[in-house]
């Protein structure tokens, strides 16, 4: 079970979207959660990889690392 509190216009429109959709709060809350959560995700792990910043490497570090020639 989860709970959560939501913005007043935020749970509007989601009581808007159960009311003209036929379904209930729940089930609209449910859908957007597990239609959105590989995004919320994937943003999470770009945001915490962008905030530990790699080493620069030079443009021939990067061909030896890749095992190209000079």
């Amino acid at each position: 079970m989860l709970s959560i509190q939501l913005d007043p216009d935020i749970e509007k429109r989601l009581a808007e979207l159960a009311r003209k959709s036929g379904r209930t709060e729940d089930a609209c809350a449910r859908e957007l959660i597990e239609e959105h959560i590989d995004d919320l995700e994937e943003r999470y792990a770009a945001e915490a990889r962008l905030s530990r910043p790699l080493p620069s490497l030079t443009s021939q570090q990067v061909r030896k690392d890749l095992g190209l020639k000079d």
